[in-house]
């Protein structure tokens, strides 16, 4: 399994400069990684930086928290698209979803799904807020959208990726991929995610992954 091309290659602390960025491109394009992820205001930058090789730009929409409105998550999307991102890592509004308001979650999904045209959109639910039940409601959920993914967390939450999580998710929404987010720090850690059905890992810690070495970061 070439696990390179499992990794989005991930960079979204608050305090990334240019250098910071250059770093994770070097290392990306070096590594022949699925994807850069980074915040929005990179995006330019990295489409421009990685013409002519393989890796994808992905950004972040309504991040870390999703509690945005539609509107701006869908603005946020056209601006991302037009600034060259490939993927689209959306986060739902997490309280709707707790107060069981289904079709606000499906339908801000596909607004962004469709914001996003033709490009990759993954639906983070951010599973350390979420029991077994709302991790299976929502799974459905992103199931009867036009999402591609879904994905377990952002990174940013107290905990990320289970393998228990990645299972439900992949059992109960129907037939899209998954993707393992947060805490994936050993290859054993990707090999539970992979055996669980994930098809896609989100972590800073890509470079360690490749080295069979562990990282420190998230």
């Amino acid at each position: 399994m070439n696990i390179n091309k499992l990794i989005d290659h991930t960079y979204l602390k608050a305090f990334g400069t240019k250098k910071d960025i250059d770093k994770l491109l070097d290392e990306a394009k070096k590594y022949n990684f699925k994807s850069v992820c980074v915040n929005p205001a990179h995006v330019a930058y990295c489409h421009e930086k990685l013409q002519n090789t393989e890796v994808l730009t992905c950004t972040v929409i309504g991040f870390p928290l999703g509690a945005n409105t539609i509107e701006t998550k869908v603005f946020e999307t056209l601006n991302a698209v037009s600034n060259g991102a490939d993927e689209i890592d959306m986060v739902i509004n997490i309280g709707k979803l707790k107060e069981k308001d289904y079709d606000y979650i499906e339908n801000e999904i596909n607004q962004v799904c469709k914001a996003a045209m033709d490009k990759t959109v993954k639906v983070i639910v951010e599973i350390c807020y979420l029991d077994e039940e709302e991790i299976k409601k929502v799974s459905e959920i992103v199931g009867k959208t036009n999402a591609h993914f879904i994905k377990t967390s952002t990174g940013f939450g107290p905990s990320g990726a289970t393998k228990e999580a990645v299972k439900i998710m992949k059992d109960n929404v129907n037939g899209k991929e998954v993707k393992a987010a947060g805490g994936v720090r050993t290859k054993e850690d990707l090999d539970n995610m992979v055996e669980a059905g994930a098809t896609r890992i989100g972590t800073s810690n890509g470079v360690s992954l490749m080295n069979d070495e562990e990282g420190s970061g998230y």
